[in-house]
């Protein structure tokens, strides 16, 4: 998917959850995050940034950040977009193991709601992406931080499994250089125990690393997925 016209900037500081102190063509000024994450390996003084205008004068903040230079290696910070790549992949038919002919988008399963509900005259395929930006020497790791609602996704995912349905979670890794995926059991152990969990239960469990570049952001290669050290 094409990204919108981009600036150059250097990051200071992250202000709160979804704001960050930057620095554009010599000025400070404000950026949204789209990311609840931490990304403190990105988030550090002076880093190479892009962003892009806000357009819109009534905003508190003028940018959206959309990308980090992290040692040469462009990773995507905005957490919206696998939820949009997915879909672009599933109308253009880039993944037949999940091509039905029906695709609803924010659909409601037990008390969630999921990104996906696909279905066909024989099945109803749940389907949850989760954004990834950690990656330490080719291994990429989710989440970076205690997540409630991810765990709840995977237990409702588990819940449809039992029902019957189908369900598949799928980890979007923003950056080129992943070669394997698992889930970060420091930084929350009952996430990573409850993929686990949903493993066992049936859940497909599945990664894709990206291509990014100043212009576009798309799925690039599927990477193996990594559970044995949940145990």
């Amino acid at each position: 998917m094409d990204l919108p016209p981009l600036v150059p900037g250097t990051f200071g500081k992250r202000d709160n959850r979804f704001r960050a102190t930057v620095t554009v063509a010599g000025h400070q000024t404000s950026a949204h995050v789209p990311n609840s994450g931490r990304l403190g390996e990105l988030f550090t003084p002076g880093r190479n940034i892009w962003l892009s205008p806000a357009g819109d004068p009534t905003r508190k903040t003028a940018y959206d950040l959309r990308l980090v230079d992290y040692a040469g290696t462009l990773v995507s910070v905005d957490a919206r977009l696998p939820n949009h790549l997915l879909a672009e992949a599933l109308a253009e038919q880039r993944l037949p193991e999940l091509a039905y002919p029906e695709v609803r988008r924010e659909a409601t399963l037990g008390n969630s709601r999921l990104d996906f509900r696909l279905s066909g005259p024989e099945e109803i395929c749940w389907l949850e992406t989760k954004s990834v930006t950690l990656v330490t020497n080719g291994l990429a790791q989710f989440p970076d931080a205690p997540t409630v609602r991810g765990r709840k996704h995977l237990v409702e995912l588990i819940g449809a499994r039992k029902e019957g349905d189908r369900a598949v979670v799928i980890f979007i890794i923003q950056r080129p250089d992943a070669l394997e995926f698992r889930p970060h059991v420091e930084a929350d152990p009952l996430f990573a125990s409850t993929l686990g969990e949903a493993a066992a239960a049936g859940v497909d469990i599945r990664a894709f690393s990206c291509d990014v570049s100043l212009g576009s952001i798309s799925l690039a290669g599927e990477i193996p997925v990594l559970l044995g050290s949940t145990s």
